[in-house]
Order: C-alpha cells, then sequence, then structure tokens
C-alpha cells in the first residue's frame, strides 16, 4: 500500500465483478457462474473493501475508474443500481473516464444503459469478439452479430459517445477473409475505440484444454501475423490511430484507464483477485469469492500478498509497458523517475536493438519498429536486467 508520505499522488480505480452468465471457452480471469453466488454480499464487501482503502488514504486524488470482470453487465438492475449508489457515495466521481464493460445481449434493452449514465459512466467497453456467428458460437459466446450492432445502436441512443469494442483473432474456424469481415463491420459502427487480440491459449481454459489433447486447430502463426497487419492496415485507412500494439483509436478517445498501466502509474485493484500498484507496491486480493469475504467479515483488507517492486524491476516493467505504446517510452519521463537516462541503464542494448531495426530513437522517446512491433516479446527480454 501506499505510504502515508504519499497520499496526494493520483491513482487509477480498477474495480473487479467476477460474475458471468456464461464461461466464454478462451478466458482465464478470475469469474464464476452468477447463479447460486453470493452477489449481494460480494457487492456489500466490495464496497466495505474500497471505504476501509480509500479512509487509509483520503488525500489520493482518484483518476479513472474502470469497472471489469467477469462480467459487470451480468448484475441485475437493482444490483447494479446498489453498486452504482455506493460508489458515488464513496468515489469522486467528477466526469473522468468512468468505463464499465459489458456484454451486447446486457444491453439490448435501456434500463441498464440508462442507470450507468446517471451513475457517471461515460465509456463503454463492449466483449463482441467476432462479427460471425458461428466463430462466436465457437468460442463461447452467446450473442450474435446482430445483437452485438444492436448494443452499439442502443448505447449510442443513451448517450454514450465514447465506447470500445474488443475483437479476438486467431480464433478456431477463422481465416484472414473472415477477419476482414469483422473489421469492416466493426469500422461501420462508427466508434472511437477498438482493441483486437490474438488469441491466446490460457492455463485453466476449455481452449486450453482441448489444445492439450490435440483438438483445437487454429489458423497458422503467419495468418496470425496478417491478420494484425490487416487490422493496422484498415485502421488506419479510416483515421483510427493504433496507439498501443492492440489498442486503436480516434484522436482524443484513447484509453485514458489503460494509459495508467502502461505508463507504469499507480492504481488501487478492489475486488476478488484484483492487483494494485501503489508506492512500488504490488498487490494482489484473495481470489475465491469465500475468501475474499471472510476478512472484510472482519473489517480486515482481503489482501493476499503484496510485493515490493525494486528499482531494476521498476525499470523493466517501464519499458515493457512503454514500449507497448507508439509514442514509446520517453526518455524525459524516465530520467525524472530513475534519476538516470535509458541509454546508461542500458549501454550495450540499445544500440544492438537500433542496429536491428527493432527500435527506433526519437528526440524524447524509444519506440518499436514495424518490425519489432510484431516480435514485441523479444524485445521486451532484451531488457530483463537480472
Amino acid at each position: 500500500m501506499m505510504s502515508q508520505d504519499n497520499q496526494s499522488q493520483k491513482a487509477a480505480v480498477y474495480i473487479h465483478i467476477p460474475f458471468c452468465s456464461h464461461l466464454c471457452y478462451y478466458c482465464n480471469f478470475n469469474k464464476v457462474l452468477i447463479q447460486g453466488q453470493p452477489v449481494q454480499e460480494y457487492l456489500t464487501a466490495l464496497l466495505k473493501e474500497i471505504k476501509l482503502t480509500l479512509a487509509q488514504y483520503p488525500n489520493t486524488e482518484i483518476g479513472t475508474i474502470y469497472i471489469g470482470g467477469g462480467t459487470p453487465s451480468a448484475l441485475t438492475v437493482p444490483q447494479l443500481d446498489y453498486l452504482m449508489t455506493g460508489l458515488n457515495e464513496l468515489l469522486p466521481i467528477h466526469g473522468q473516464e468512468f468505463t464499465f464493460e459489458a456484454n451486447p445481449n446486457d444491453l439490448l434493452g435501456q434500463e441498464k444503459l440508462a442507470l450507468l449514465r446517471q451513475a457517471g459512466v461515460n465509456r463503454l467497453s463492449i466483449g463482441v469478439q467476432s462479427f460471425n456467428d458461428d466463430v462466436l458460437q465457437k468460442i463461447g459466446r452467446t450473442h450474435t452479430a446482430a445483437e452485438a450492432k444492436q448494443a452499439v445502436y442502443n448505447a449510442k441512443t443513451a448517450g454514450f459517445d465514447n465506447m470500445s469494442i474488443d475483437l479476438i483473432y486467431r480464433l478456431p474456424g477463422q481465416d484472414t477473409v473472415d477477419f476482414k469481415n469483422s473489421l469492416t463491420q466493426a469500422l461501420a459502427l462508427d466508434i472511437p475505440h477498438y482493441a483486437t487480440y490474438s488469441l491466446i491459449l490460457e492455463q485453466r481454459t476449455v481452449f486450453y484444454n482441448l489444445m492439450r489433447r490435440g483438438k483445437l486447430h487454429l489458423p497458422s502463426q503467419d495468418m496470425e501475423a496478417d491478420m494484425y497487419q490487416l487490422a493496422m492496415d484498415m485502421f488506419a485507412e479510416h483515421g483510427v490511430e493504433q496507439y498501443e500494439i492492440s489498442n486503436f483509436a480516434k484522436p482524443g478517445f484513447q484509453s485514458q484507464h489503460n494509459l495508467v498501466y502502461w505508463h507504469n502509474e499507480h492504481y488501487f485493484g478492489f475486488g476478488a483477485g484484483a492487483s494494485g500498484y501503489l508506492n512500488n507496491t504490488r498487490y494482489q486480493n484473495f481470489g475465491p469469492i469465500q475468501q475474499y469475504l471472510k476478512p472484510l467479515q472482519q473489517d480486515q483488507l482481503p489482501v493476499l500478498n503484496t510485493e515490493n517492486i525494486t528499482e531494476d524491476q521498476q525499470i523493466e516493467e517501464q519499458m515493457f509497458l512503454g514500449l507497448r505504446l507508439n509514442a514509446g517510452v520517453s526518455k524525459s519521463r524516465f530520467e525524472k523517475r530513475f534519476g538516470r537516462s535509458i541509454s546508461a541503464v542500458y549501454p550495450t542494448v540499445i544500440p544492438k536493438l537500433l542496429a536491428a531495426d527493432l527500435i527506433t530513437e526519437t528526440a524524447d522517446a524509444y519506440t518499436l519498429t514495424p518490425h519489432g512491433r510484431f516480435i514485441g516479446n523479444d524485445v521486451f527480454e532484451e531488457f530483463m536486467l537480472v
């Protein structure tokens, strides 16, 4: 947690809702099926966690707010109302970016959208993933392409002019023609932000188990690279600028909350399994819901573990995270934070990567080249100090 000396610093807020109405085959986030879960007890405990934590840091300036999951939109209208009323009492919500994650089929009516607008939410992140109904079925999604479009229309009608949709590529049954079709339909929605990710096979997922049994057939790595290039090209053609490896936005609509992560800045993590990063200390909450609830029943914070992040680790993370951004790692910001220049910390790595055309240097930053972006993880490994 932050020391008392640093209470005045700014921190973003992440709030985790672990409940889902169904479980997608690729997702390994901390989540459970909502049926039969102590949802109301969880929401009450969550608000208590926020209250207990903020009481320790009353002068902390709250930046962005992001409610993720799980599926926050799986909550009923009364549950959402309870949560939002509590958040408005505890957090200073004054027009800063306030994002709420939603599934398309939870936005087919106006009631939840109206409630969110009234509560101060001003940005939606909608999990579309594909506009091919067959692909959606293969990955365990329960909405259709038509419902995704209707959800975006409903959100616009409710007054949301800032929203993002997620698209995944390298999915079973997908090829470049299909992905191009999804990109075309996504761009036709004319929204300000898109996130597109390559499928990652995570442990404890249906897809991972199928892969282990040789029953998961995915596009080749070459096709994956073609899909990524296609996304970059099509977004650029439509004036949607890439600002991070997986994120694209119209000017002025970059995700301010995610920029906190990529700039390696401070954030609170509230809820089961959530992580926070405060004053060079990372902490993680208990993930299983009953283990999360138990300490809060005793008015104790539900922290599973904490880790002090050494300066070398902070430097590594500053490079890994910052290089994900098209703007790169700022030399001046790095030197202000660590009292040393990037070139002084990495006297051999920087020239090596420049010569290999994996990074490039501007007046105040080091950035990945187009080639470096395709093999970003290999570049990041070069900045390991230990």
